[in-house]
């Protein structure tokens, strides 16, 4: 089906000569905001059991999951290169010497081609940061920042604990490094209708990212935000809202950002809202028939 905007796998596609396929990583890391350094229980939507595959398990070493990553993948597809994803909690979060050898870890595991690693904004430093310089002259490397929100009152709100020029900040130091920089956003959050979200994308489009991630807000059991919207239920958009919104929102970004996905499937089992029962790819079919200017209006 033809894309309407800059997306990710065709991206990934001309970095690398082979199919290239992320296996993501538990190294057990914690966050300032649950460990008690800048607050206490993460982020009010958060619960990492809703994007940790089954083989993903920070009781195993790094090369352990990178491993067992690569048998179910194997069974897909043969001739397969990997990127070790540091996925769970905030993978920056230590001392630059650990970083450094569990990095080098994945990096040694046959067929290993690449990082992407996810972080906060406010848990990178300047010797972190010329370190992954230096790394990126030897591999391919992603730095994916959660961002969330511009909006300071809402990342007050969701417990985030750093501002929006935290993240500026993080960004553009990353980006001036050369290294290639991802950043999340979550469409939805309290306190933020549909004109808040498109006045954020010019914002969010003006950072120097290479790749955005962006999803709906979901409420899952457990949560501080689950705990909220059972006391005053807010609004949560519907498959057509959202699409509508998305359609707008893309146009607001400049063309050679790279969109690497807009939704977020939980498991059903956490999932309490919205539940569209819809795989990514469904979604992405449809959100394409809706920006494909020659489809029909009947």
């Amino acid at each position: 089906m033809e894309q309407y905007y800059n997306d990710f796998g065709t991206w990934i596609r001309q970095k690398f000569p082979y199919r290239v396929q992320k296996i993501s990583i538990d190294a057990g890391f914690s966050c300032p905001n649950r460990d008690g350094r800048i607050g206490k229980g993460g982020c009010i939507f958060c619960d990492n059991r809703t994007f940790n595959p089954t083989y993903c398990d920070h009781k195993k070493t790094v090369t352990q999951q990178l491993e067992d990553g690569k048998r179910f993948f194997e069974k897909k597809y043969t001739d397969m290169k990997y990127l070790a994803y540091f996925q769970s909690y905030t993978n920056t979060y230590d001392s630059v010497d650990h970083l450094k050898a569990l990095y080098e870890e994945a990096l040694a595991v046959k067929d290993v081609v690449g990082l992407a690693i996810g972080t906060r904004p406010d848990c990178v430093n300047e010797e972190l940061l010329d370190y992954f310089e230096a790394l990126s002259h030897r591999t391919f490397l992603i730095v994916e920042y959660g961002i969330e929100s511009c909006n300071d009152k809402t990342l007050e709100l969701i417990n985030r604990g750093h501002n929006f020029a935290c993240t500026q900040w993080a960004v553009e130091e990353t980006a001036k490094r050369g290294i290639y920089v991802g950043g999340h956003i979550i469409i939805g959050l309290p306190g933020e209708d549909a004109a808040e979200s498109l006045r954020q994308a010019p914002i969010i489009s003006s950072l120097p990212l290479t790749i955005l991630k962006i999803h709906q807000l979901q409420i899952i059991k457990g949560t501080k935000l689950a705990q909220l919207y059972d006391k005053e239920p807010f609004h949560l958009y519907s498959v057509e809202e959202y699409i509508d919104l998305i359609c707008q929102y893309i146009r607001l970004l400049r063309s050679d950002l790279v969109l690497e996905r807009f939704v977020s499937q939980s498991p059903a089992d956490l999932l309490i809202a919205p539940k569209w029962g819809l795989k990514n790819y469904e979604f992405t079919n449809l959100l394409n028939n809706r920006l494909n200017p020659n489809r029909s209006l009947e």
